[in-house]
């Protein structure tokens, strides 16, 4: 049902066996049930209803940062204080606003490499980049590429001696 709405929401024309789950799968109403959660999220927020999910990831994890520090400062917001806190305890200030929790700024991935030696050479160059990393890790880093494509590769430098296998499936360079 989703990949009949995403191809509606694309514009492209809904036929055969995707005409027959539009229909069935009542897609015309799931879209606009969820126009309606997305405005109603938006709304709540403040937030204009057109924004990409990249701008409303990266509005999410700066809202969360000022509210990890408003409650390290004290300053709770329940949602149902008489269930949550009834007593109405004050709050202790905390540590939060010494943590670094993560960047705000659009994070460019590089694209995953075509070519075997190329993907070897890329590999290679993001261990050395963060130094420890699992192969998880190393997979984020690039558009496409998967976990499973990288493990081997990674295995193989350090077979080499290019790389040093550590405990729980980490690398180091």
């Amino acid at each position: 049902m989703y990949n009949v709405l995403e191809k509606l929401r694309a514009g492209e024309v809904i036929e055969g066996k995707d005409k027959d789950i539009y229909d069935r799968g009542l897609i015309g109403m799931l879209r606009d049930l969820h126009d309606q959660i997305d405005a109603a999220v938006a709304e709540a927020y403040g937030w204009p209803e057109d924004l990409s999910d990249e701008d409303i990831l990266l509005r999410l994890v700066a809202l969360n940062k000022t509210r990890a520090e408003e409650e390290a400062g004290g300053q709770i917001r329940w949602l149902r204080p008489d269930y949550q806190n009834p007593t109405g305890a004050q709050a202790s200030k905390g540590k939060t606003t010494e943590m670094d929790l993560g960047a705000v700024a659009k994070i460019e991935k590089a694209p995953w490499p075509k070519t075997l030696p190329d993907q070897i050479a890329a590999v290679r160059e993001a261990l050395s980049e963060m130094g420890e990393a699992t192969p998880d890790q190393i997979a984020r880093r690039f558009m496409r590429a998967r976990t499973t494509s990288v493990q081997p590769l990674l295995d193989s430098l350090a077979a080499l001696g290019q790389a040093e296998k550590l405990e729980e499936n980490r690398y180091a360079a």
